[in-house]
């Protein structure tokens, strides 16, 4: 049952990995601060605001939004660390509302990972404040509990972060309000609310923020990197818009009191009903959009995941009860066995007949189970894959013909499919979350299920192609600029998969060849992981070199260890280890056998990488049910001009936007 506090009050927190969700009806910052066992905040690397959001345990929205998600990991915090401070400002400078009591009152809630709420807080009595803080998650006796604080201050953030003990709070709101207007000068303007009953969470929304207020969509923020994992289920209750009220009117030469908002308390909303009921006995018709979510991109990657664990639940359901088949038929045939009277004659062969019969029973039962769940995946996959954003999509979805260069980063993207054996004609989007945690290892060597290909150097070529889709897909998913893609390639070997990205110039350079360009790639880029690395340590995040690239990078290296001496083989181990962190990507085209001669020592850059194949190959363990998933890679079909045409969008995009 959701605790819903009021100003003063706690609560126990017996989840460790939580979101607070805000809901504000208008665009505001979100932030938090950590401070230690006195309370202070020791720097500004304590604080993660737009221009940082990334701590150790935590990680908050990129830019000023109506809702937002902030994603915390209580047991990553450092020790040191004894109290988490949710803040929220109205940005300045954007001319929007300069003081919290012209906005509808926020609404904050501490919800687990799949959307249940723990408790929630809605801020009343905020007059000429710009900023507040909403919540602290704080340590009392070795357990985490949530205080509502709704302290507000009407000198804005600076204020706040003064009181907060920080030095440098001036110098940091005003970083804060650069990256914030920064954000906000390259976003699209909000779609006006929508009034059909296939939109109600929107209309609801909508009237929750005054009818002098137009709704602004939420946006999407990552979490700490661990997709949500939500219930899946065919149908979702929906909530009556009739039952959110506008604020009270203002009296005349009045402020707006918005002490009793009776704003719908609710985080996040759930989908439309957009399907007709089924009949008494008949499952669900599948929709698109069909799980919990702020909006439809993230209705859709919950979706996938719920199907995801419905595929593994209803085989590892089968499997179980194909086991237990067998064991009982092992069983029964052992009684048998046992009896010297039985082994021979017709009442042997007639119990040996009654537990096979047993045994084709029971397995064709779990087989019509599964069948049952596998029709209504099918079904639901169908609906679900026309609907997915080019993020999502397939090569040979047709969202891509009508692709433009997006405005924000989606929350995740797809480098492939998933099935299981049982079903081969089923496959669900391998959705990763963005930005990636780890590199991406394309494996050129041999797999288990490549027959098919006896010649090494086809499955070479085909490795290099999937690299090239892969980051492809990458550069077509980030807006203009923000993402860049390095190429060493040695020998020259990969020059025609790598023709449609030199041809297009979307590359940052071309590749790299011979021993001098691998060392001047590896060393530039090795050197930028040192400087974030040491301005975030330094707390000076803002005092990078003037015309410094701060796009994410990603480097594809082919046809390794051939051409690496021992300094650059050091350089990659780095990278890997390093670099995601600090936004530096690495993606491997290797067959781990060609550096076999290195022995254990490249070992950690193996288990560093995410291990995709060019060819099916069943080698994603999941250790949740114990499966062992067969991967199939996103590739452009054969004879498809889309992967010009995207790459074609992108370099105009970029040089429109002088990147």
């Amino acid at each position: 049952m959701t605790a819903e506090l009021v100003r003063g009050q706690n609560h126990p927190l017996s989840q460790a990995r939580l979101e607070v969700r805000v809901s504000a009806g208008k665009p505001i910052v979100a932030g938090a601060t950590l401070s230690d066992e006195q309370g202070k905040v020791r720097g500004v690397e304590w604080v993660a605001h737009p221009g940082a959001p990334t701590l150790p345990g935590l990680e908050v929205s990129k830019q000023a939004a109506a809702d937002h998600r902030l994603a915390f990991d209580l047991d990553a915090m450092p020790a040191s660390v004894h109290r988490v401070t949710v803040l929220l400002a109205l940005p300045s400078g954007v001319g929007g509302p300069v003081r919290f009591g012209a906005v509808a009152a926020p609404f904050v809630a501490v919800t687990g990972l799949d959307g249940s709420e723990v408790a929630s807080y809605t801020i009343t009595g905020l007059d000429a404040e710009s900023a507040v803080v909403a919540l602290e998650l704080y340590r009392r006796q070795g357990a985490w509990k949530v205080r509502a604080v709704g302290q507000g201050y009407a000198g804005g953030l600076a204020e706040l972060l003064t009181d907060q003990g920080l030095p440098e709070a001036r110098r940091l709101a005003g970083t804060i309000n650069e990256a914030v207007a920064q954000g906000l000068a390259r976003s699209v303007a909000a779609p006006p609310p929508r009034t059909s009953d296939g939109d109600r969470s929107r209309t609801a929304a909508a009237s929750a923020a005054g009818p002098d207020q137009p709704y602004a969509a939420p946006q999407n923020t990552s979490g700490n990197g661990t997709p949500a994992q939500p219930s899946h289920s065919g149908g979702h209750p929906q909530p009556d818009p009739s039952a959110v009220t506008q604020p009270s009117a203002p009296t005349a030469g009045g402020p707006v009191d918005y002490s009793h908002p009776r704003r719908q308390n609710v985080a996040p909303p759930p989908p439309p009903p957009t399907a007709p009921p089924a009949q008494p006995g008949q499952p669900a018709q599948p929709v698109a959009g069909d799980a919990t979510g702020w909006s439809m991109e993230e209705r859709l990657y919950n979706q996938v995941w719920g199907m995801f664990e419905d595929l593994a639940r209803a085989t590892a359901a089968y499997r179980s009860a194909v086991d237990f088949a067998d064991s009982r038929l092992e069983q029964e045939l052992d009684r048998v066995l046992s009896d010297p009277r039985s082994r021979i004659g017709g009442q042997g062969d007639a119990a040996r007949e009654a537990a096979r019969a047993k045994h084709a029973d029971l397995v064709d039962q779990a087989r019509a189970a599964l069948d049952r769940d596998l029709a209504q995946l099918t079904a639901e996959s169908e609906v679900v894959e026309p609907a997915l954003p080019a993020a999502y999509a397939g090569w040979d979805n047709p969202v891509w013909q009508g692709y433009r260069v997006p405005m924000e980063v989606p929350m995740a993207v797809r480098l492939g499919g998933l099935s299981l054996p049982e079903s081969e004609r089923l496959s669900i989007p391998m959705l990763v979350r963005l930005p990636l945690e780890r590199g991406l290892w394309i494996d050129s060597g041999r797999t288990s299920r490549d027959d098919s290909l006896a010649d090494s150097d086809q499955l070479r070529r085909l490795a290099m192609d999937t690299a090239v889709a892969q980051a492809a897909r990458l550069l077509a998913v980030y807006p203009a600029g923000d993402f860049t893609v390095h190429v060493i390639d040695p020998a020259g070997s990969g020059a025609s998969s790598l023709a449609p990205l030199v041809r297009s110039g979307v590359l940052a350079g071309p590749p790299a060849a011979g021993a001098a360009g691998v060392a001047d790639v590896l060393a530039r880029l090795t050197q930028r992981v040192d400087l974030v690395q040491m301005a975030v340590r330094g707390g000076a995040a803002d005092s990078l070199p003037p015309g410094f690239d701060t796009a994410e990078q990603l480097l594809i290296v082919n046809d390794f260890p051939h051409g690496f001496d021992d300094r650059a083989v050091t350089q990659l181990r780095y990278l890997a280890d390093e670099g995601p962190a600090v936004g530096v990507h690495l993606m491997m085209v290797a067959d781990r056998e060609d550096a076999a001669a290195y022995g254990p020592l490249l070992d950690p850059l193996w288990r560093a990488l995410m291990r995709l194949t060019p060819v099916p190959d069943d080698h994603l363990a999941d250790p949740w049910v114990g499966h062992a998933w067969t991967y199939e890679p996103s590739l452009v079909p054969p004879g498809s001009q889309v992967l010009q045409h995207v790459l074609t969008q992108v370099s105009t995009a970029r040089r429109s936007w002088g990147r």
